[in-house]
This record gives C-alpha cells, structure tokens and sequence, in this order.
C-alpha cells in the first residue's frame, strides 16, 4: 500500500507540473486550454487546478483588454506573479533594449537607450544593468529575478556550454570588458559566453543567449502578431536582414546556428559585396543603409531611412519605386523559403517595415508568384507588433519555455542561482 501511495503521488506531483510548465510557457490560459493542451481526464485536471489555485502557486489572469462579449467571461489561470520574473536584454547593433515579464506573462516595463556602432561590450552590459536599475526602480523587483535571456548579433555558434560559477559568482576573476567578449558588433562564433559572463555575473543569475533576430521571432510568435501559431517565418530589415523560424512552437536554431540568414541569400549575380563575403545578397539591397543608398542615387533627399519610409507612405514617386523594387526582391527570397519550410504566418519587422503597404503590396504580390499554388492561399503575411523591444521580450520567452525545449541553447549558470527556469 506505501509503493502505491508513492507512486499515486509522483504521478500527482508530474500532473502538477505539467500543468505549471504549460502556464509558464504559453502565459493565461482557460480550464478548457489547459485540458486541450495537457491531455488529462477533466476531472483530473480540475483537481490538479484546484489544489493549485489552493496553495497560491496559480490565479485567476487578469481579463483581457476590449470590448465585452455577450454571456458569463472564460476564466483564465495564470501562474502567481509573484512567484518569478524574467529579463530579457538585446544588445542590437546601434542601442541596448531590456524588459522584464513575470511567470504570468505579464509586461513589467521595457527600456531601450541608443548607442554608437563602436561602444564596447563592458559599457554595453553596463547599460543594460542601469537600464534594468531604472525600471526596479519603479514596479520591478530584482529579488524576484529568476533567469536572463540575451540577444546578440550574428550567429550562436557552437555546442553549448556551461560557464564556469566562479566566473559568475565574482570568486574568480572577473571577466575584463572588450577582451573577454567581442569588441565589435558581433558574436559570431564562442563569444557568447563571454557576453553571459559579463551580464551574470551582474545579477547572479541563469543567462541564456541566442540571436535577437531568432529571439525576435519567439516573441512574435508567443506575444505579438503571430501569436498562437505554430509555424512562423520572422524577417527583419534593419541595419542587416536575418529572420527566424518558429517550427511546432519551438525556436529552430539549427546545426550550427545559422537558421534564419535569410539576408544572406542572393538576390543579384554578380551584386554588391556584401559583408558575408557574398555577393548580391538580400542585406545588399533590402537593409537600411542599402535602401537609403538607392534611394539618394534616384534622386531621392533623405536624412535616414525614417524619412524615406514616412515619403513612401505619403505616395513620393521615388521613395514608392525604390521600395517597390526592394519588395519584390525580398517577396523572391520569402516565396522560395516559404516553399522548403511551408510556414502558416510571416511576420516583417525592422525600421523598413514602417513604410507598410509601399514594401509590403509588392512583397505580397511576389510572394504569391513565387509560392505553389497549393501554398497561396495559406500563409497569412503580418507586420511586426512588437517593435523595438521584440528581441528582448524573446529573451524572455526563452526562459520562460520548459527546459526540453532550451537544450540546444547557450547557458551561463551563475553559482547558488536555481537551476533551468521557473
């Protein structure tokens, strides 16, 4: 009678936690979401539920925002706020952007500050952490702080490895600035591990790393305009072209990293050099600096590339033709993607999305020319909901999802931190 008490009470004590991993991962959800997604018996479920709402560990989510409908609202459960926080930190190209959710999902607050193309990785992480004291300044509590998730630019190459607790803790040496990570703008290659050295060793607590752009795509796909689906294809036209693929829900980094270089496809034989070391890639025509280019060459006057997105809203021939040409470049590459990886949403974000239907009605109509018929009817094409802050958000849906589905991610563990997320 003792072994089968055990065992009816692991069993219990797995249902428990299934049913918190869900909470975490996908935020509020309904008794009837829940049942859907964990496959227990409703009665089963309902006792698990209850007993958990009993001892705090889950609540009832605040509604949702907009208009009321008709009949008695769906209760949502959520894990308690107070039981976990989570910052996620990207360190883009030309700023730094933080934010900060609880295991609720709920948005704590976010900061961005801008920064010069050559700022070191020491002043960088120095940044986030004023940016971070900034919003616990407010409503954020650092003593409730359970893990970080860090965007970087480029590639996150390599197996993953675990960093040294001393380097962390502060009982070693600490990890000097520039010399430790990567002076320039990327981490392409290992030094990632310097970049979650230099962030842990400022919190004591888990860091993990991944691309922004990657990172971005996670959060789109959690949190913003793809939201619930579960296959996304994520491109962003900033100062580079990258994207990320979401594939059954999960980040999908590939062998080495490399998943999502859709700006390094080529577009143009024999184009311009890129900085791959190609020639006639996406990022060649499609990126910010590449766009502002041609669209002075056709005679276009603009200081930066807001300028030029805000004359193709407003109809300027040049700034249409430009974008129009850029469109249908990118539409080519996205048609020949969409037909490997057969997404259900594409989602486009970067400063060049701003200029809306002038780059995205020639992306749609080069998309549907390039996809098989099959597939044109299907994927649902969506501008960015998130912003500037999407990476950093994504960081925070990395540590937020259950651990299985972290393997294959960069890992600093600080010493006494907990171990995985919460």
């Amino acid at each position: 009678m003792q072994q089968q008490d055990g065992l009816l009470s692991r069993l219990r004590r797995g249902h428990e936690q299934l049913v918190l991993d869900l909470l975490r991962t996908h935020g509020p959800l309904s008794r009837g979401e829940l049942g859907a997604r964990c496959g227990l018996s409703r009665t089963t479920l309902y006792d698990i539920v209850g007993a958990l709402v009993g001892n705090g560990a889950v609540v009832a989510a605040a509604p949702e925002a907009g208009p009321r409908k008709r009949g008695r609202p769906v209760e949502r459960l959520a894990l308690n706020p107070d039981a976990g926080l989570a910052i996620g930190i990207d360190f883009a190209r030309r700023a730094v952007h933080v934010s900060a959710v609880n295991v609720a999902h709920e948005v704590v607050g976010s900061a961005t500050r801008p920064h010069g193309p050559d700022l070191g990785w020491a002043e960088r992480a120095d940044l986030a952490e004023h940016l971070i004291r900034g919003l616990a300044g407010d409503s954020l509590r650092l003593d409730a702080l359970s893990a970080i998730g860090v965007g970087v630019v480029g590639p996150v190459v390599g197996p993953p490895v675990t960093a040294a607790d001393d380097a962390l803790s502060g009982a070693g040496p600490a990890a000097p600035a520039e010399t430790a990570a990567p002076a320039g703008p990327s981490t392409a290659g290992d030094g990632w591990d310097a970049v979650a050295r230099l962030v842990g060793g400022r919190f004591d607590v888990p860091v993990f790393v991944d691309n922004n752009t990657r990172l971005a795509a996670l959060a789109e796909s959690t949190w913003g305009a793809a939201a619930g689906a579960g296959d996304v294809l994520y491109l962003r036209l900033s100062h580079g072209v990258g994207g990320g693929l979401i594939v059954g829900g999960a980040p999908h980094r590939g062998a080495y990293g490399m998943s999502g270089e859709f700006g390094h496809i080529t577009v143009v034989p024999d184009g311009a050099a890129c900085e791959c070391g190609g020639t006639g890639c996406l990022e060649t025509v499609a990126s910010v600096g590449a766009v502002l280019e041609a669209y002075r060459a056709a005679g276009g006057r603009a200081g930066d590339i807001a300028e030029v997105t805000a004359a193709a809203r407003d109809g300027e021939a040049v700034a249409v033709g430009v974008l129009a040409e850029v469109g249908r470049r990118i539409g080519t590459v996205l048609a020949a993607v969409c037909n490997a990886i057969g997404p259900g949403v594409i989602v486009v974000g970067g400063e060049l999305a701003a200029a809306g239907k002038a780059l995205t009605g020639p992306v749609e109509d080069a998309l549907a020319a390039g996809l098989l018929p099959v597939a044109r009817d299907r994927i649902d094409l969506r501008p960015a909901a998130l912003g500037e802050v999407g990476a950093a958000l994504g960081g925070i849906a990395l540590v937020l999802r259950d651990s299985p589905q972290l393997h294959g991610h960069p890992v600093a563990r600080a010493a006494g931190a907990h171990g995985g997320t919460r």
